[in-house]
């Protein structure tokens, strides 16, 4: 059986690790440190790490799971998801992307499957390189720019000192989502996550 394969899309390089544009790559970190291992270098221009995420209902080892941080910019990182999901036969349905959101409040996290890409560039290249929009997104709220700064801008900067404590509680609830999806399957894990206050 196919692995999820789990995409945190961001860019490559120290300088951005820390925007806000990088926030699906920090959320693979903490899933990393819940697998208990470290990225490697693979083929497709990708950084990978291969494990187990999570516990069965009897106490087994979680579903195999894929995490990759591809090591292209983020506008042209489908190719890399692409020749990712050939390696690991992957389809959409076990594809799963985790990327910023302008257009939710930050700390928010949204869960579907398919759709469109409400103008990010990320998402947008996947699409085109897969020749499908069927795969799950787990989209995470980084609000809108302040007063007149340009969304480009706002996106390429690192997360404020103030929001950090905040941040860090969103990744892991954003771990636990993606956790759960992998575990219980897309419907229970919306559920959750949907009904939840937040």
């Amino acid at each position: 059986m196919s692995p999820w394969l789990v995409v945190g899309l961001g860019n490559p390089g120290p300088q951005y690790a820390g925007n806000r544009h990088n926030v699906g790559q920090m959320v693979l970190d903490v899933l990393a440190s819940r697998i208990g291992g470290t990225f490697t270098t693979h083929k497709a221009r990708a950084q990978v790490l291969d494990g187990r995420l999570g516990t069965l209902p009897g106490g087994a080892p979680g579903p195999r799971v894929v995490l990759a941080k591809p090591a292209s910019y983020m506008n042209v990182s489908g190719a890399s998801v692409a020749a990712l999901a050939r390696f690991y036969d992957v389809g959409p349905e076990q594809l799963l992307v985790v990327h910023d959101e302008l257009d939710l409040p930050a700390e928010t996290l949204r869960l579907k499957r398919d759709g469109g890409e409400g103008g990010h560039n990320g998402l947008r290249s996947i699409s085109s390189a897969l020749g499908a929009k069927d795969y799950v997104r787990l989209r995470v709220g980084i609000g809108r720019p302040p007063g007149r700064m340009e969304a480009a801008d706002f996106v390429l900067r690192d997360f404020a000192v103030a929001e950090r404590p905040g941040l860090g509680v969103t990744l892991e609830e954003a771990a636990d989502v993606i956790e759960n999806v992998v575990v219980l399957g897309l419907e229970k894990a919306q559920q959750q996550l949907h009904t939840a206050a937040r």
